[in-house]
């Protein structure tokens, strides 16, 4: 591989791995995991969450996010959303507890992810999305994947 493509693409994965690592870094500040994070993440754009869903959204393996959902629900988080579950697949919401705990951590994420989106502005976080949705498929084309 031609030396200046390998140098850009290990400064894309680098900087990939350190947006990424934000959120972490983030998450634990707050006292709660990079995985319970997500939980929130997804609650926050869907209204509930299923085990499913956050694996296939996050590319996660399903044994670490049932062991969240388990602890999740040990402390009383998340709850049972019956009427949104179908057949094997189990969605679930906050509790009233949870939801407490939602509120601080998502109020606080929302105000820095809006504060960074303006930093940047529209036009920048549309053509970085954009860019990385057709890296992605482009990506996925050559590693043989159907994207």
């Amino acid at each position: 591989m031609d030396r200046n493509k390998a140098e850009l693409l290990h400064e894309l994965n680098r900087a990939i791995i350190k947006f990424r690592g934000s959120y972490s870094v983030w998450s634990n500040a707050q006292g709660i995991s990079y995985h319970e994070m997500l939980v929130y993440y997804t609650i926050r754009e869907y209204g509930f969450c299923t085990q499913k869903l956050i694996c296939e959204s996050y590319l996660l393996p399903k044994q670490t996010i049932n062991n969240v959902f388990a602890n999740l629900r040990k402390k009383g988080i998340l709850l049972q959303d019956r009427a949104r579950s179908t057949g094997r697949e189990k969605a679930f919401v906050l509790s009233e507890e949870g939801k407490e705990n939602y509120l601080q951590c998502i109020g606080k994420l929302d105000e820095a992810e809006t504060d960074a989106f303006d930093r940047m502005g529209e036009e920048k976080m549309q053509a970085l999305k954009d860019l990385f949705l057709e890296y992605d498929k482009a990506l996925g084309l050559s590693l043989g994947e159907t994207k």
